[in-house]
């Protein structure tokens, strides 16, 4: 056998040796990525985006968080605590009708109390409460992200209504006794008000 075909073997040998390895390292990633979208699911999206479509970036943020809060255990509620949450909230549907902003404010720390009583970050550091609760509760954050802002002055009153609506999964899911899968119940129906202050 000449150097030449030698050399040529040699070569095609360790080229089918790297497409070997980009693949399997591709496949790992992709991996790596479907886990992230399934643990994350929505939440992934909104980081793909957040980091301007680049899905490697997004999955460094969702990792680095799973790092951080992925072995936080949630802490139970007694009964009398979630008796006294259920009360609360079933006051913040109550002053909806005259004051949906004060409303919104009211969910918003209700939700942010309940999360730290649970075992998350202090209500005072939002964004570490947030990326500790995408981890656990990544398919209901989206509803505590809205009343946050409606608390903050955004949105008329009917974005208001339906962020404290949308809030409220949140708020079911962090009064189970388990940390995931909340039995569905009922969803409030908040009064709409009409541009006269009218409430229908």
């Amino acid at each position: 056998m000449s150097t030449i075909v030698i050399v040529v073997l040699i070569a095609v040998l360790a080229l089918a040796a790297l497409a070997i390895a980009v693949r399997f390292a591709l496949r790992g990633s992709a991996t790596g990525g479907r886990a992230l979208r399934r643990r994350f699911g929505p939440e992934y999206d909104r980081a793909v985006v957040l980091h301007d479509g680049d899905r490697r970036a997004a999955e460094r943020e969702l990792t680095e968080r799973l790092k951080l809060h992925g072995s936080l255990t949630e802490r139970p509620l007694p009964p009398e605590a979630r008796e006294h949450y259920l009360v609360r909230w079933q006051g913040i549907q109550e002053q909806f009708v005259d004051s949906p902003r004060h409303a919104a404010e009211a969910a918003d720390k209700l939700v942010a109390r309940l999360a730290e009583e649970r075992g998350f970050p202090a209500a005072k550091a939002y964004e570490d409460q947030i990326a500790a609760l995408s981890v656990h509760h990544a398919g209901q954050l989206d509803g505590y992200r809205r009343v946050h802002r409606a608390a903050r002055g955004t949105g008329d009153t009917e974005e208001i209504r339906e962020a404290v609506i949308e809030a409220r999964s949140l708020f079911e899911e962090l009064l189970t006794t388990g940390p995931r899968h909340a039995q569905p119940t009922r969803r409030p129906v908040l009064p709409r008000r009409h541009a006269k202050g009218s409430v229908a």
